[in-house]
């Protein structure tokens, strides 16, 4: 937490430098300039990558053993404790609490949920440094443009995020391996499940990439692979920060790595992303999350009302028969 908030702090610090220099008539216009159909296939490509995140949680109930929750439960769990984690802040805690009270009427507890947060932030994570390694290990002069370092350190970094994942499935394909101690033990998943949660986590990735290029200016133009670069180490640096909604965070990882686009414009850009990917999903997340609460409200109720009329049909003593009425005399 001490590290979160420090960055967090570097972040504001930043953001507020670059605010007093920005035109803000200057970034509606550049808002109002992107095209609707832009904005319009972002939107469509935002709605698959928050797809993406139902096989986080489909993929984590089948690693701690719960087969019998239906996928259906785990899409709606997915976007919900995602959205309202990135939107509120402290993902692990605020999304957790949101998988809790959905996986609850399943039988799952707080322990289980707690596996199922860390397997989908390991495949977050497993993803996250599978494509920055891959970038920079393939094409080092390209990530340069976003990293600002040479290409042999690029390349020596690339080389050595793949390695690390490379050893840790190697580790994996030693046979069942656990974490934690016996009061929370997390039996990770197998090498084969590794690598589903590592292309999971990359076209993730893929996709939000994909939606930021469709909403950049139309100059300068951009390599993809050095927007790549940029996008995956904004999103480490938004995701370290645990802010809600990322304060800025992300934007100003952007506009520090992007310098090469007008400060306006490619704020008014990012501007559009944060609200498709981030504002819009809280909203929905909540009234879903408000409509499930109220169907489980209706449902409690019929439960109540149904139960004493199911005992006073099994009393004898509330039996209007004759037979009824000779027990309840007897009684």
């Amino acid at each position: 937490m001490a590290g979160s908030l420090m960055l967090l702090a570097a972040a504001l610090v930043a953001l507020c430098g670059m605010v007093r220099e920005i035109d803000l008539d200057q970034v509606l216009a550049a808002i109002r300039a992107t095209p609707l159909t832009a904005v319009l296939g972002a939107c469509g490509l935002v709605l698959i990558g928050y797809g993406t995140l139902s096989f986080y949680d489909y993929l984590a109930l089948r690693a701690v053993g719960r087969r019998d929750v239906p996928y259906a439960v785990a899409a709606f769990a997915g976007f919900t404790a995602t959205a309202i984690g990135h939107g509120l802040g402290v993902g692990f805690f605020s999304g957790g609490a949101v998988r809790l009270r959905i996986y609850s009427p399943w039988g799952l507890g707080l322990s289980e949920v707690a596996r199922i947060g860390f397997i989908t932030g390991l495949t977050f994570w497993l993803g996250n440094v599978s494509a920055l390694g891959l970038a920079l290990a393939l094409a080092p002069e390209q990530a340069a443009a976003a990293t600002k370092l040479p290409q042999w350190v690029n390349q020596v970094l690339g080389v050595g995020a793949l390695g690390s994942v490379a050893v840790y499935i190697a580790w994996l394909r030693g046979g069942t391996r656990a974490i934690g101690v016996h009061t929370f033990r997390l039996i990770l998943p197998n090498a084969r499940l590794t690598f589903v949660q590592i292309g999971i986590g990359i076209l993730d990735l893929l996709v939000g990439c994909l939606a930021t290029y469709l909403l950049l200016p139309a100059t300068p133009s951009t390599d993809c692979l050095a927007l790549a670069v940029a996008y995956v180490l904004a999103a480490l640096f938004g995701f370290l920060c645990h802010a809600p909604a990322s304060l800025g965070a992300f934007e100003v990882a952007m506009l520090v790595l992007l310098p090469q686009y007008q400060t306006e414009a490619l704020l008014g850009s990012l501007l559009i992303l944060h609200f498709l990917y981030l504002v819009l999903p809280l909203a929905l997340a909540l009234l879903a999350l408000l409509v499930h609460e109220a169907r489980l409200g209706r449902a409690g109720a019929v439960k109540r009302e149904a139960a004493p009329a199911a005992r006073r049909d099994a009393d004898p003593k509330s039996n209007g028969t004759a037979a009824g009425q000779v027990v309840a005399s007897l009684v």
